[in-house]
């Protein structure tokens, strides 16, 4: 049901044909946005452009591999290697690999991640908590999103000057350990490219047609890179939906949508407003809703599909009723007996149909419990993952050292683990030297003079480790194909006693095992890049990363750690399990479900707002548009789910119906009937039905 037809449509065919300048495509949900993006990339193929030339920007590892793999499908597995398609942050890191060193950065810099960030920051701030240090990392991102640095900063209260000193320190730090964050892959690269004209002249002159999926989602620095990379030419096509802009609170802007007819008068607007998944009923709901914003550009949804099943309002007692309601409505839809339900292909409705969707992550918890009373899977979406997994992140870290030797918090990780008779105080001692002498540890450890402050032990300790890692970054730098690269990684587990250290640590035998088998899988992940599979949707690609196919060239084990930071930080990894999926709302955009139910839409969970809290204006189109993407995410069928009374803190209160639901002007806003009850009744339905064609064959 959520696939366009093979032809275009004509609202499709003009966005795909329109190339000789500045394009912005309104693409809502489920309007086919990745095939007009598929289809236009082959058109500027037909019209001249060389494919590394053409530019495919997105904001996941998972969307650049959904889009590269529709590329090949159109236009061949030769051109497709050459397109340049990828992440805005894996483009980022690929200018910086080239032209970096313009702004002092090595080829092998690393990028952190957000605990190495936290560490960092506790250290500049000279501060053990960590609730502090994430109130400064949370403000430093937004106003490195906005393109600020800590000089240009204009802190508005002491708080904000704290923290811009603290900011300070931070980027001193990050020009010591050669090191980057996430929000420098954008900025950074935005800064080369506004102040070298060489460096812009050049990426012009390679990328000369952009496309840049999720364009609402974009902050002020990613706009500014975009208007770089397009230069005077301007010729690019911005794909996006003013009415899904829910990420304000993380520096996306809806302001970019605003700017473009501004700073761009020969822009074409192009609004796709046939929509390819959802039913007519569902989509009503979602104008309705969405018609209380402003609005930057008018269009109007309409369904390619019939009405289909009512929106469901279920009025539930608490929450737990309200967990069980919806646990009994996924029992009943999986026996098919919905109108419809062929739509979403057959009566027998899979777990991996089903989505719960929710304002916060905390309201998992009621759902799990009632879903694991049933029997039935699920899994909650932004649990965490792999890789944010202790013993995956201690590998990260040496692999990271191996690329960049001044990466101090790599080092620092690494030295301890497995524990080699190295301890704090001697880490002390070498960090008050390394900073003296303003070195990394790495190279600190290698003074002739560094005996002069440790014991000859010590100095011995850190000698052998350091010996280690040079002959390791040898071997990895020479060392390609995934079974050698395997070899290396397992025969460097060994040496290190890393299995060993992993079950002493752990009190569990089963938990070690567990632990120890992520490892396992880590090794195989990073052995299947270096035999050029990338099959789980993250970028292979390191220093040369945008635009290739799923299968490359060889690669050493030391190429792929290059660029491990950016892979696993953006990766989706797994497979589809047949599971329920439990989802916020935030995370579950982009994605769709044949049955979607909506929970705790009550005024202060959505929109939410909490006791201190002033709900601007802004802040209400906001969450009017997250109620929108939370209806849009389903095809068939829909319930909205609201509490007569809910938990706030520790106390039970009152619940109000989110505006939202009488915002929706269903024709019928009724609580739906007890879903065991209808259970009953399609089975009596069944039963009675089956006596009817019993009794017809008598009769023949």
């Amino acid at each position: 049901m959520s696939s366009a037809p093979e032809s275009l449509n004509p609202a499709q065919l003009e966005a795909v044909h329109h190339l000789s300048g500045p394009c912005l495509v309104l693409a809502g949900a489920g309007s086919g946005k990745t095939r007009v993006i598929t289809h236009k990339i082959a058109r500027l193929l037909q019209a001249g452009y060389a494919p590394g030339q053409i530019a495919a920007i997105t904001f996941t590892n998972k969307a650049a591999q959904e889009m590269r793999e529709r590329a090949k499908e159109m236009v061949g597995a030769r051109a497709a290697k050459h397109l340049v398609v990828s992440t805005f942050h894996s483009l980022g890191v690929r200018i910086l690999r080239s032209d970096g060193g313009q702004l002092g950065l090595k080829p092998q810099f690393s990028i952190l991640d957000s605990d190495d960030v936290l560490g960092v920051l506790k250290d500049a701030g000279a501060s053990s908590d960590n609730a502090l240090a994430r109130r400064w990392q949370w403000a430093i991102s937004l106003w490195k999103n906005q393109g600020l640095t800590s000089a240009s900063v204009e802190p508005a209260n002491e708080d904000e000057r704290v923290a811009q000193r603290v900011m300070q320190r931070y980027e001193e730090r990050l020009a010591a350990y050669q090191a980057v964050d996430f929000d420098d892959l954008i900025s950074l690269p935005q800064k080369l490219l506004q102040t070298n004209a060489d460096v812009r002249a050049k990426w012009q002159d390679t990328l000369r047609y952009v496309l840049v999926d999720e364009y609402q989602d974009t902050n002020a620095t990613q706009y500014d890179m975009l208007k770089s990379l397009a230069g005077e030419r301007a010729l690019f096509t911005a794909v996006g939906d003013d009415d899904q802009s829910i990420y304000g609170w993380r520096g996306a802007t809806i302001d970019n949508l605003k700017r473009l007819p501004q700073e761009y008068p020969r822009l074409k607007v192009i609004a796709l407003e046939q929509n390819y998944r959802s039913t007519g009923n569902i989509l009503r709901a979602a104008n309705m809703v969405i018609g209380h914003n402003p609005k930057l550009f008018e269009k109007k949804f309409w369904s390619a599909f019939g009405d289909g099943e009512p929106v469901r309002v279920v009025e539930c007692d608490n929450e737990e009723h309200e967990a069980e309601r919806v646990v009994a409505r996924i029992q009943s839809l999986r026996g098919g007996g919905v109108a419809g339900a062929s739509i979403s292909g057959g009566a027998e409705q899979e777990f991996r149909n089903f989505a719960v969707l929710y304002r916060a992550n905390h309201q998992a918890r009621i759902f799990e419990k009632a879903l694991r009373k049933a029997s039935s899977p699920y899994k909650v979406s932004g649990g965490q993952s792999f890789f944010d997994r202790a013993e995956i992140k201690d590998l990260c870290a040496w692999l990271r050292l191996l690329v960049n030797n001044d990466d101090d918090p790599a080092f620092l990780r690494a030295v301890a683990t497995p524990k080699r008779g190295i301890g704090h105080q001697t880490l002390g001692t070498l960090g008050e030297f390394a900073g003296r002498w303003k070195t990394s540890l790495y190279e600190a450890l290698f003074a002739e003079s560094l005996g002069s402050v440790l014991s000859t032990r010590a100095v011995g300790s850190l000698h052998e480790f350091g010996r280690y890692v040079n002959d390791l970054e040898y071997r990895a730098r020479h060392t390609s194909g995934a079974e050698d690269a395997k070899a290396l990684l397992l025969g460097w587990l060994t040496d290190i006693g890393y299995e060993k250290h992993l079950y002493e640590g752990e009190d569990s035998e089963k938990l070690s095992a567990a632990r120890w088998s992520n490892v396992l899988d880590f090794v195989d992940w990073v052995a299947r890049r270096c035999g050029g599979r990338d099959d789980d949707g993250a970028s292979s690609t390191g220093a040369n990363d945008g635009g290739v196919s799923a299968e490359t060239e060889k690669k050493t084990v030391l190429e792929v750690a290059q660029t491990i930071s950016v892979i696993i930080s953006l990766a989706e990894r797994g497979d589809d399990p047949n599971v329920v999926t439990l989802s916020t709302l935030h995370a579950a955009k982009g994605l769709e479900w044949p049955h979607v139910v909506l929970v705790g839409i009550n005024e202060g969970l959505l929109p939410f707002r909490s006791d201190d809290d002033d709900m601007t204006a802004e802040r209400l189109e906001e969450e009017r548009r997250l109620m929108y993407v939370g209806i849009t995410r389903a095809r068939t069928t829909l319930a909205v789910s609201t509490l007569k009374r809910r938990k706030r803190n520790r106390e039970t209160v009152m619940g109000v119906p989110s505006r939202f639901i009488g915002e929706m002007k269903l024709d019928e806003v009724k609580s739906q009937e007890d879903p065991r009850e209808r259970i009953k009744a399609l089975r009596a339905a069944a039963a009675a039905r089956a006596a009817q064609v019993l009794a017809a064959d008598k009769a023949r």
